[in-house]
């Protein structure tokens, strides 16, 4: 893998987990964007990485809360066990919609989620 290539993945996880243990945001809202615009990933495999990187995102970032006494557990289980539907859900009907709509699905979340916390 060419040393730039991998700087720029690498720029990409460290604001993605600064962004997640910061805000508590999925490292998706920074590394599917990025993984887009910075190298040229299609819109599905930027995706499928994220993902695959939050698994490991994600745990670091649950460990490091829970020594903070951050972590309601049984709270996170009732939000997270139904998310694995929703992520089979969604994965379902992305690979079923053309990928310029999925980005553009994306970006309208982007834009009314930054509404809603300048507004709210």
């Amino acid at each position: 893998m060419p040393r730039r290539r991998t700087l720029a993945l690498a720029a990409i996880g460290t604001v993605a987990g600064v962004f997640s243990g910061l805000f508590g945001v999925g490292g998706g809202v920074v590394m599917v964007p990025l993984l887009v615009l910075w190298l040229g990933y299609g819109d599905r495999e930027a995706s499928g990485t994220s993902l695959a990187a939050i698994v490991v995102i994600a745990t670091a970032a649950v460990v490091t809360h829970g020594a903070y006494g951050n972590v309601r557990l049984q709270e996170g289980l009732l939000v997270g066990v139904p998310a694995v539907g929703g992520v089979l859900a969604g994965t379902w009907l992305q690979q079923r919609l053309e990928p310029r709509r999925v980005r553009l699905l994306f970006a309208a979340l982007l834009v009314l989620t930054a509404v809603e916390l300048l507004v709210g």
